[in-house]
């Protein structure tokens, strides 16, 4: 029997793409599947996708933003189905792409307030009652690699994916004497519409007027290259079997991509080439063997 038979998921922005990909595994493996979802017309197409594949399931319409609907996230599914084992903080925007001149002011807000604020949300909402049950349980949260290795022309999501990671480490840390296990999730490109999260922006993120270049052919040619690499992603489905995969290996860092690795070596050899010419710095020689407190 799985070690996820007859426990509790709940799944921000599962109402398709990754989120539901990872639902739909989940499900397979005996668990109670929970989609919170900003779109009701796709979490309704997605309970009913799952109800069909045996899964039991629950939809409630929320806003990852608003910390108030995460809290009756948790009340209905607790309702529903008596506790909650596991949170996935999927829910999140692409931002669109720009140079930092055009990614105005909203545009930086949207983008931290769904992809940051609302993994906080999630997790400051589903920690306590994971760890009141005393069972142990698990945090997923998606990042991208994005978190790895800084994107052009997508400062905001870069941002927010680079924080996701940190925090990830960070309560990985945290919660380990609760028993309960974090890990974060690290696509590359899949076949979602991440590039068009448009289309669920809330009202109260509406773009200042600052002359945007938001049609010139810089910016159309940037969404056409876009569209077609994530038309070359990924297959979704492949993403959820991967973090069962991962969560049974007890994996706190999950990629799908393992063609990026040598991207993110180059990346930690800069870094690791940084700290040799500080330990060759004579301004920095009565440090050089200071104890590290802080860090575990």
């Amino acid at each position: 029997m799985s070690q996820f038979t007859g426990k509790t998921v709940v799944i921000s922005g599962g109402a398709e793409g990754i989120g539901l990909s990872i639902a739909r595994a989940l499900g397979k493996q005996g668990m109670n599947v929970v989609l919170g979802d900003i779109d009701p017309v796709q979490l309704d197409a997605a309970v009913s996708l799952l109800k069909s594949e045996r899964v039991p399931a629950l939809g409630v319409v929320m806003d990852v933003t608003q910390l108030g609907l995460w809290q009756h996230l948790a009340e209905q599914a607790v309702k529903q189905f008596g506790k909650v084992h596991m949170l996935v903080n999927n829910a999140g925007v692409g931002g669109g792409t720009g140079t930092i001149e055009q990614t105005d002011t909203m545009d930086w807000r949207w983008v931290l307030d769904v992809n940051l604020m609302g993994v906080l949300y999630g997790t400051q909402t589903m920690v306590p009652l994971i760890k009141e049950q005393g069972e142990g349980g698990w945090i997923i949260n998606v990042a991208s690699m994005a978190g790895m290795v800084g994107v052009p022309y997508a400062g905001a999501y870069t941002a927010t994916k680079t924080a996701v990671v940190g925090m990830s480490e960070s309560w990985h840390a945290e919660l380990k004497s609760h028993n309960i296990h974090v890990s974060v999730l690290c696509p590359a490109f899949v076949k979602t519409r991440i590039n068009l999260s448009e289309r669920n922006r809330q009202p109260g993120y509406a773009r200042e007027d600052l002359g945007r270049e938001t049609g010139s052919s810089k910016n159309e040619a940037l969404a056409a290259h876009m569209q077609n690499v994530i038309n070359n992603g990924l297959a979704v489905d492949v993403v959820g079997e991967r973090v069962v995969e991962a969560l049974n290996a007890g994996e706190l860092y999950i990629f799908t991509h393992p063609n990026y690795r040598p991207i993110v070596q180059q990346r930690y050899k800069a870094m690791d080439e940084a700290f040799e010419r500080a330990a060759a710095s004579p301004l920095l020689a009565h440090v050089l063997n200071e104890k590290i407190v802080g860090f575990t």
